[in-house]
């Protein structure tokens, strides 16, 4: 063979190999392949108990979304967007997995928990009632009194000395009244009562009613409202208040729903008014539907409040119900000296999960 012919052989294959080495990328298909990235999982679960949640997933050359739900379902959602119902009832925290493919096949994956308040099929259940159909003294085994003054620890400068003498707290004709009286009584100038289910009934999330009146009297503070069972050990506001309706007797018909915990407790408390024209002539319901993501405030079927619940503040725990009326004090206000009774009436108290 000649040197110039086996020149040419050689550079016929030099030509060949070059050819073959641009048309490959390395990995056989030909095109550069590049994963997904930024991925971002968001999760907003329905505070109705149906156990809804509404996912979004979003990622930079992401085609599909195989969604892990934490319960043993899988599911692959092509524009990242589904509601999810999860179907076991009560609340519960699952940790869902998010994988996004590209569409040459290369993952991102990102994990995040989500809680979850799944009351089952139907209508909420009733767990706890006071119906007060039975006259006379409340039930001991759902009510018990806090006896005294605001010395004892729990007072805002009222005036009233609590008690538990019928006089101040009864039973009649399928209502509950706690009767507020001026009178001379152990160093205070008048009497009223203080009822509480603390070591008797507590409960986290749900629906509270209240269904009420209340009375007229410049001074007078009816309440129903809540307290968490950890009062105790660490204090007020740290425990956590929940409102579920005050009135006052300077301001009639204007009613306050509010909640109390560390940064918006007292005067700074977070909480909303509505005026009805008869809160005292006529009975009402004033509820809360407190779950792990929010706590609304109602009178009758009107929304007027909203809190955004998260473990940041404290009512992600067990609390127990208060029912009084105070006298005076720093939200009361000065008495009308020509007061000399009021009475605060409530129907029933249910608490429905």
């Amino acid at each position: 063979m000649t040197i110039a012919k086996h020149s040419a052989i050689m550079a016929f294959l030099f030509i060949i190999l070059l050819s073959c080495s641009k048309g490959s990328s390395g990995n056989g298909s030909g095109t550069t392949q590049t994963a997904p990235s930024n991925l971002v999982v968001t999760a907003t679960p329905s505070s109705d108990g149906s156990g809804n949640v509404a996912f979004t997933a979003t990622a930079t050359n992401a085609v599909t979304y195989i969604y892990e739900f934490g319960n043993g379902i899988i599911q692959t959602v092509p524009g990242g967007l589904i509601t999810y119902q999860y179907t076991t009832v009560g609340n519960i925290t699952y940790t869902v997995n998010v994988t996004a493919k590209s569409s040459s096949g290369l993952t991102i994956s990102k994990s995040i928990q989500v809680t979850v308040n799944t009351a089952g099929g139907g209508s909420p259940t009733l767990v706890f009632s006071d119906e007060f159909n039975a006259d006379g003294a409340p039930d001991p085994n759902k009510w018990g009194y806090e006896i005294g003054t605001g010395s004892a620890g729990w007072g805002n400068n009222e005036l009233q000395y609590y008690t538990s003498r019928p006089e101040n707290a009864i039973v009649q004709g399928g209502v509950l009244k706690i009767k507020a009286l001026k009178e001379n009584y152990m160093g205070s100038a008048y009497t009223s009562a203080r009822l509480l289910s603390k070591g008797k009934y507590s409960f986290k999330y749900g629906r509270i009613e209240v269904r009420a009146k209340f009375p007229t009297g410049v001074g007078t503070w009816p309440a129903a409202w809540m307290l968490g069972d950890n009062i105790g050990a660490v204090g007020w506001p740290a425990c956590g208040e929940i409102d579920i309706v005050e009135h006052l007797g300077r301001e009639l018909n204007k009613i306050y729903g509010t909640l109390h915990y560390p940064g918006r407790s007292g005067g700074n408390a977070d909480g909303a008014t509505i005026m009805i024209p008869d809160a005292t002539t006529a009975f009402h319901t004033y509820a809360v539907e407190w779950s792990a993501t929010s706590i609304k405030i109602y009178v009758d079927t009107q929304l007027y409040h909203t809190v955004a619940n998260s473990a940041a503040i404290p009512f992600n725990q067990n609390f127990f119900i208060l029912l009084n009326m105070a006298m005076g004090g720093n939200f009361g206000g000065p008495v009308d000296p020509a007061f000399t009774n009021a009475t605060f009436e409530i129907d029933y108290i249910r608490v429905y999960q």
